[in-house]
């Protein structure tokens, strides 16, 4: 991945394509800004750090916040014609009328940052026309860097880890990265899969699951560039999210070989007026399809669940007031 401003035909992942001009500068202007995001909370992190409740519960601090100024003053600064959308900031109207939106969480899984657990990230991307072209999930305390550009690949930098590579860093360093690809099980019987506690006991299922490995990752974000990176066969939350836990995310598994979609199977879109989503599964092609025929016989991620929980997530995002 040698994208950076200027570098006209410089390829973005893996080798896979040449980076247009545009997309080039932008990816350098995001890594940049994530990466100094990323140090701004990881020199918080462990330490004593001022917590409030947001109007739905769940918590913000500080370094959320010292994170997000640091995201929208250099990625507004240097594009003011573009959109913004931060789970960090009130929202503005104005980016619907925008063919270019940031959207960002400055830190997913902030329950985990303030319990002093590693499973947080800076996540980021870069929405054109509803769909990301440029993606970015940064864990700063593993150091992990995954990078994805549309039609170019997804890459992994900063693992310390040996095996396969073929990414080459994009801001001078001439370090090398990972290809991301999605793993290839096709059977669910010993698939590593990330979902809650209580996913495979639901009652709604018409039979047991075959033997699995569940795992559990605070960030959303986090979990979704696993299941890119193979360390996982697939994820699922049934549950509303937003916008800014999976526009970076699912264009890493996209762009690793794999599918992403609500549980009903649509595409996800982005800077949508309620920017939430009803749901989301993720998984390589051929366990994506199993997957889906479970969520189907059990009536679960329909498309009448989906209209339920959008509505529902668009009445709560109504009421969330400024932040």
């Amino acid at each position: 991945m040698t994208a950076g401003a200027g570098s006209q035909g410089a390829e973005c992942a893996d080798g896979a394509a040449p980076c247009p001009e545009p997309l080039a500068a932008d990816m350098a202007l995001l890594r940049a800004a994530v990466i100094e995001a990323g140090a701004r909370a990881l020199a918080l992190y462990g330490r004593p750090v001022e917590v409030a409740r947001k109007a739905d519960g769940t918590e913000v601090s500080e370094a959320d916040h010292a994170a997000n100024a640091v995201l929208e003053a250099r990625l507004m600064g240097a594009r003011p014609d573009y959109g913004w959308l931060s789970e960090e900031s009130a929202d503005d109207e104005a980016r619907l009328s925008r063919r270019h939106v940031w959207i960002v969480d400055p830190i997913d899984g902030t329950r985990a940052f303030l319990r002093g657990r590693s499973e947080w990230t800076v996540s980021a991307a870069l929405v054109e026309d509803g769909a990301p072209v440029l993606a970015m999930v940064f864990n700063p305390v593993t150091g992990e860097r995954f990078e994805a550009v549309r039609g170019a690949g997804a890459c992994l930098f900063g693992a310390a880890r040996d095996g396969e590579r073929g990414c080459e860093e994009g801001d001078g360093t001439g370090k090398a990265g990972q290809p991301l690809r999605v793993s290839r099980r096709a059977r669910l019987d010993g698939a590593r899969l990330i979902v809650a506690e209580g996913f495979l006991r639901r009652r709604e299922w018409r039979g047991p699951w075959p033997r699995v490995e569940r795992l559990w990752v605070n960030s959303i974000a986090y979990r979704v560039a696993l299941v890119a990176a193979g360390r996982a066969e697939a994820t699922v939350s049934l549950g509303p999210k937003s916008e800014w836990d999976l526009a970076a995310a699912s264009l890493l598994v996209q762009e690793a070989g794999g599918i992403v979609s609500d549980g009903s199977g649509a595409p996800l879109t982005f800077n949508r007026p309620h920017p939430r989503l009803a749901s989301v599964v993720a998984a390589g092609p051929a366990l994506y399809a199993e997957i889906m025929r479970r969520l189907a016989e059990a009536g679960l991620g329909g498309a009448g669940a989906r209209r339920a929980d959008a509505a529902r997530a668009g009445a709560a995002w109504k009421g969330r007031g400024e932040r």
